[in-house]
């Protein structure tokens, strides 16, 4: 046990270990509270006094939530050394998140904006103090975890730090050679003697390779056999890097250098934030100082992404999941452009459901209006023109799984179980997603389904009230002829046209009801058949048999873990661990198995339904929108038609009127005519007329009636 006058702690619990001083988990005497005491060692004291003292000075200059805090500086009770005592965080750094297996591969996307917003802060108040930090690491970023169960991410170990100004520069080297700008890795790592002075953006170059670390789950530039293995050609690596690329590998010795434009497409972050990403990493890991970025333009660039927000945006034609990142207040029409960047779709040829409902995006409005989406509950994007479903690309994590070497190595066996452990959490996610894209699909057809069926009822109402409409108007002509003469026969051609037209139209109309009613058949089918899939997917238990499979080699691992440190295995333990690593074996081959027999299978089997799916889908679109188009075109035109025939009538019954009214009395010597019954006759047939010209206003009125009826049915979506 050791101590000073307020804290105490076993020199077991150690946390950390440098060339100057050791970490340990403490305890304060009197209220018993956890803290971490750094205590210097013997090393530490052959510094110049300033550079001894610098860092109590630097910590005690800086007051940040993203920063460790220092409580004391106090000395031990017997050889007076400086103890630091500082916050406690459990959960360790962040370099401890990375070593765990499920992510080999790199943080969660949620996980890595956490770890930018939280270090961009740290080092903006750095900044903002006038202070470089030097040795930017992911083992130099703690991580605690707050009352409401988030992250926090905070720098500590200010041992190389110092008080630097933007134009100020420094000769004496500091940090961790994977994390060095290469300048200060030439005189520092390959002693090479050089007489140049570095600025403060060479923090620059440690965050770029810190976050590509916290991205990728692995160092951006790895020679072969390792970056310490290979010390020449990491810095050539780095050195000779061209402009743009953010990482290289060398596969083999002596071979060539491969270079990386972007992120693996292992990570886990998506294309939305890559975007964002991969050009602010290009810029800091940037060799010549000048061209780099300082970091005004850093934190501009890094405060940009993070004040984003993410829009879930999956496309039902291609059947991929997008995460389409827009500032609050920017309009509608740049998150459509955004989206067009994205998926190819023109914004004029997107529709958009939610939740099973129309969502339509005004493109002036301010994004911040946008429903809040999800991952699993995204805006579902819809496209005029037809689009080949795409799905999920991945790689096959086969390929990334390590062999186990056939003698008995704990370390090796250690870190292979490690590899293929990290590996089978991979081929999780990658389950998930797949079974989330089946979801996506059946979920948004279903959807749509039932938005035609709906399109279905509207458009079967109004040409059935269209086909009423001219079913009466032919109805309403066939009363009693008038009595016919020649000087009206123009007019009558022309009544007789116009009815034969209604005629015409209604013949056209008259197919389509049946028409419409079978279309209606073919999406209840269809309907059927996606329940059918939807409670097939349910019922999959793919990867519950993938997380079971986990679950027993996280087992093995963690004895493969406590058994790497020791010197070696006595014979029935030996015969355990060799068992261990067959289960092993045996539990990922099985894991890959479940993955490709059952959930990359499944998938795309659903993708190619998805695709005739759609396919029929579109079809029955245009079918409707023809219906919708005929049935609009026929009404207007029978209306217009109408309206040409009450006008016609109208001129022969004043014709006819006209002709009687003007007509001479007959007379003949032969006939005795009692001319007070010309009156009485004359009377008559004006009688007759009025019944007549009464029965056509009632037919015009009871069409016009209808007329306003159809006006009044709400048109079909147009979808």
């Amino acid at each position: 046990m050791q101590s000073t006058a307020n804290y105490l702690w076993h020199t077991d619990d150690i946390l950390g270990q440098g060339a100057t001083a050791s970490v340990y988990k403490a305890r304060n005497k009197k209220s018993g509270e956890l803290v971490a005491v750094k205590v210097f060692n013997n090393a530490s004291y052959h510094r110049p006094p300033e550079v001894q003292v610098r860092e109590f000075e630097v910590l005690r200059k800086l007051k940040h939530q993203n920063i460790i805090k220092l409580f004391a500086v106090e000395e031990t009770g017997n050889s007076k050394q400086k103890v630091l005592v500082m916050e406690y965080c459990a959960r360790g750094s962040l370099l401890t998140v990375l070593e765990e297996p499920e992510n080999a591969f790199g943080l969660p996307e949620e996980e890595f904006l956490v770890v930018l917003q939280c270090v961009v802060a740290g080092i903006n108040h750095l900044r903002e103090n006038g202070i470089v930090h030097r040795d930017i690491k992911p083992g130099n970023i703690m991580r605690l975890v707050g009352e409401a169960g988030q992250s926090i991410y905070k720098l500590t170990d200010f041992g190389a730090a110092r008080e630097l100004a933007d134009d100020e520069k420094f000769v004496s080297v500091y940090g961790t050679e994977e994390y060095l700008h290469p300048d200060v890795y030439e005189r520092a790592v390959l002693k090479k003697p050089q007489q140049k002075a570095f600025g403060v953006t060479v923090d620059l170059w440690s965050i770029g390779v810190t976050f590509y670390h916290a991205a990728t789950g692995s160092l951006p530039f790895v020679p072969f056999g390792g970056p310490r293995r290979n010390k020449e050609i990491m810095f050539r690596m780095t050195s000779e890097k061209p402009a743009g690329a953010i990482a290289g590998v060398q596969k083999r010795e002596s071979g060539p250098l491969e270079w990386s434009y972007d992120l693996p497409t292992t990570c886990q972050l998506s294309g939305g934030l890559r975007a964002q990403l991969v050009p602010i990493l290009a810029n800091v890991l940037e060799v010549d100082q000048e061209k780099c970025w300082g970091f005004n333009q850093f934190f501009a660039e890094t405060s940009d992404t993070l004040h984003r927000v993410v829009v879930h945006v999956f496309s039902l034609p291609q059947a991929v999941l997008h995460h389409v990142y827009v500032h609050a207040h920017n309009t509608t029409a740049v998150f459509l452009e955004s989206v067009f960047k994205q998926t190819n779709i023109a914004p004029d040829h997107q529709e958009y459901l939610f939740e099973g409902h129309p969502c339509l995006l005004e493109p002036s409005l301010p994004a911040q209006h946008l429903v809040k989406t999800s991952a699993s509950s995204p805006l579902t994007l819809l496209s005029v023109e037809p689009k080949s479903p795409l799905g999920l690309t991945f790689r096959d994590p086969a390929l990334d799984i390590p062999k186990f070497v056939p003698k008995v190595d704990l370390l090796a066996d250690y870190n292979t179980a490690k590899g293929v452990l990290g590996s089978g959490h991979r081929t999780l996610r990658l389950s998930q997603e797949l079974h989330r894209g089946r979801e996506l699909m059946l979920r948004g057809l279903t959807w749509l389904v039932e938005m035609l069926k709906s399109s279905c009822g509207h458009s079967l109402e109004k040409t059935r009230m269209a086909l009423l409409f001219l079913n009466h108007s032919g109805q309403g002509q066939d009363r009693p002829q008038l009595t016919s003469g020649s000087c009206e026969e123009p007019e009558r051609r022309v009544v007789g046209e116009l009815r034969a037209r209604l005629q015409t139209i209604s013949e056209i109309l008259s197919g389509w009801p049946q028409s419409i009613q079978d279309t209606w058949s073919r999406l209840g089918s269809m309907a059927a058949e996606l329940a059918k899939s939807r409670e097939q997917v349910h019922e999959d238990r793919s990867i519950q048999q993938i997380e079971c499979c986990l679950d027993k080699m996280q087992l093995i691992y963690k004895q493969f873990k406590k058994a790497r440190m020791r010197p070696g295995l006595g014979y029935n333990e030996e015969q355990i661990h060799k068992l261990d690593k067959v289960n092993f074996v045996h539990l990922a081959k099985r894991l890959l198995r479940i993955f490709q027999d059952d959930c990359v299978h499944k998938y795309q089997e659903a993708l190619t339904m998805h695709g005739q799916r759609m396919r029929e889908v579109h079809e029955i679109r245009k079918h409707l929108q023809l219906v919708n188009s005929t049935v609009a075109a026929c009404s207007s035109e029978a209306q217009g038609t109408q309206e040409c025939l009450r006008e016609a009538l109208d001129r022969l019954t004043q014709r006819l009127l006209q002709n009687r009214l003007t007509a001479p009395p007959t007379s003949s010597p032969s006939l005795d005519v009692d001319l007070n019954s010309v009156p009485k006759e004359l009377l008559l047939h004006m009688r007759e007329l009025q019944e007549e010209m009464k029965s056509v206003t009632f037919d015009l009125q009871h069409n016009n009636s209808i007329i306003e009826r159809l006006k009044e049915v709400t048109p079909a979506p147009v979808l």
